[in-house]
């Protein structure tokens, strides 16, 4: 195996020189100059390896904003035969500085809206803590547990242990101090504002009624209705075109989705067609302007452009239901109401599956309590 290795574009390359091994840095980190690192051992197999894990160490600070440019860092710590990394500056790299690491390292596979929503997560709950010290792991575990509940500690500690179980692989330290800890973690079968418990139909139209009284948010009344009446996903309708509608107003086209500001496709990455009766329409007639562009969201923020889904939720929704007399449920459980609903009425599993976007057994699983208490039909 030659130890020259063409590097792509910002990438540290590996080469010989001289029978010994070198790093190459990327030239925009110099301001276009050439620059080497060398290790100061021997071209064997094993040294490339070791060479290979040191010029990915060196990429991912590039990534994540830890690059030293005057390559101290880098350097070997002596100069036999082999490269080492020491063990006690492993143990010293702190907890935030793995994570912004591994977070770099998932980029180049993840989607930006996972990065930015899911990982600034974790990163904000490392940053709270009042260690980042590995050897505090078990601190770490138990104030988490303290302060989160037992679902949301579970899910920390499991994106904890994949990204040491990274560090271990990628030799920045030598054994991860998370393994095991996440599974005795005994948790509620769902976390409560992810629970399925819809709303009546007499809690639907008071806070449907709410929102069209209300002075603030009455804006959002169309939203919430058609919310209701779809059951489709929050980013769904978030996302949803005016040409994502057929022009005798018969059939919506759901294929997209705006998540965090980024529009993408659909959460199961599928096409599908919603019906519209006659109460949709009626909906959607109301509120078509004369001439509006194809590409016009068909639900708008007060002053125009694209609803931003977080601050609908924070600001308006629980504002108009702290009003009502009847207990607080997320936003979501909008599209667990329309599920009910048909249920409810004896629409088939299949037909509802086909409608919201989901599978009959993920139906069948999460309203199964539901499906039990409809009634047997007269035959």
């Amino acid at each position: 195996m030659s130890a020259q290795q063409k590097a792509s574009k910002g990438s540290v390359g590996i080469e010989a020189f001289q029978g010994r091994l070198r790093l190459r840095l990327p030239r925009q980190l110099y301001g276009g100059k050439q620059k080497y690192l060398t290790l100061g051992v021997a071209d064997t197999p094993d040294n490339q390896k070791l060479a290979a894990s040191k010029a990915k160490q060196i990429e991912l600070d590039i990534l994540a904003g830890y690059f030293d440019a005057t390559l101290e860092k880098y350097k070997p710590q002596t100069n036999s035969d082999s490269v080492e990394f020491s063990k006690s500056n492993q143990a010293e790299l702190p907890l935030n500085v793995l994570w912004d690491r591994y977070a770099a390292y998932k980029s180049k596979t993840l989607s930006v809206t996972t990065i930015n929503k899911d990982y600034k997560r974790i990163k904000n709950h490392i940053a709270s803590l009042p260690t980042q010290k590995l050897a505090d792991a078990v601190s770490i575990r138990d104030l988490l547990l303290s302060q989160l509940s037992a679902n949301t500690a579970k899910r920390v500690l499991t994106q904890l242990k994949a990204c040491c179980d990274w560090a271990v692989d990628s030799g920045l330290i030598t054994k991860n101090p998370f393994d095991g800890m996440a599974q005795t973690v005994k948790t509620l079968a769902r976390d409560e504002e992810d629970s399925i418990n819809p709303f009546t139909r007499d809690e639907q139209e008071k806070i449907i009624a709410a929102f069209a009284k209300h002075r603030y948010y009455k804006h959002y009344t169309s939203y919430v209705r058609f919310l209701f009446m779809t059951g489709c996903r929050t980013s769904e309708a978030v996302g949803l075109t005016w040409e994502h509608i057929d022009g005798k107003l018969t059939r919506i086209t759901f294929r997209e989705a705006v998540v965090e500001g980024n529009r993408k496709d659909t959460k199961t990455h599928k096409i599908r067609r919603f019906p519209i009766n006659d109460s949709l329409k009626s909906l959607l007639l109301s509120i078509k302007p004369e001439s509006c562009k194809s590409n016009s969201p068909v639900f708008q923020a007060p002053k125009g452009g694209v609803i931003d889904a977080h601050n609908f939720l924070n600001r308006a929704w629980k504002t108009v239901l702290s009003k009502l007399e009847i207990q607080y449920r997320s936003q979501y459980n909008t599209r667990h109401t329309f599920i009910t609903n048909c249920l409810e009425s004896g629409v088939s599993v299949v037909q509802i599956a086909k409608w919201v976007g989901n599978s009959p057994e993920i139906i069948m699983k999460h309203y199964a309590g539901i499906i039990k208490q409809v009634e047997v039909p007269e035959f």
